[in-house]
């Protein structure tokens, strides 16, 4: 386990030797992702929705509508949100033994808004330059109706834990001998073949992040 939990909510109790603390084990799994789940309270209702994500420094960036239920509740008080990668299933001689490869980031803390129209013009190409490399210079810029439109939100890493497996079977002794297969079935996330829309298809594929189609170690 790295460094220290930055909090008692981040102190990772089950399993604690797959903790990680460290800002480069977070950042990391984090810039694999496009996509997060952030789990809320609103009006005495508890949530958990999907939506977009990149980091920039040490911040995780969301956007949305200005008038979405959403970022009208992560600006008024606590989230968690939770970032998970499938690397592997992990096939064991005994049932129980069974388990999954993965990296995870749990983020606690609120999220404030960005409104300033220069930093919201920043982040939201660190959005589209962590999809798609280079793309910024090649698309119609967002106009000021369409920047006004959306609401960028950002949340601290400073309260962030990271959780990791990365190996083998754990078989128990007494299970070795039992004669089937075991082992680990990685998984990756990849890119499909392109599909162009009509009157595309006559310029270059675009740049895919690095994230895509690289095998974990």
């Amino acid at each position: 386990m790295n460094a220290l939990p930055p909090s008692p909510r981040t102190e990772i109790r089950r399993k604690p030797q797959r903790g990680h603390y460290d800002p480069a084990s977070i950042h990391a799994i984090i810039d694999a992702a496009f996509l997060c789940h952030i789990a809320f309270t609103d009006q005495g209702s508890t949530h958990c929705l999907p939506t977009a994500c990149w980091r920039d420094g040490d911040f995780l960036y969301i956007h949305g509508a200005n008038n979405s239920r959403l970022t009208a509740a992560l600006l008024a008080g606590q989230c968690a949100v939770c970032i998970s990668h499938l690397d592997g299933l992990v096939l064991a001689r005994s049932a129980f033994h069974h388990s999954m490869n993965y990296r995870s980031v749990v983020i606690y803390g609120q999220f404030a808004a960005v409104d300033d129209e220069k930093d919201k013009k920043t982040a939201m190409a660190a959005f589209l330059e962590h999809v798609s490399p280079g793309r910024n210079a090649l698309v119609r810029a967002s106009s000021p109706a369409e920047l006004a439109g959306t609401r960028v939100l950002r949340i601290p890493l400073a309260e962030a834990a990271a959780k990791i497996r990365n190996w083998g079977v754990e078989d128990s002794a007494e299970d070795m001998p039992i004669p089937v297969w075991a082992g680990v079935v990685p998984l990756h996330c990849q890119p499909g073949t392109p599909q162009a829309e009509s009157g595309a298809d006559i310029y270059p594929l675009p740049a895919l992040p690095a994230a895509l189609g690289q095998e974990q170690e």
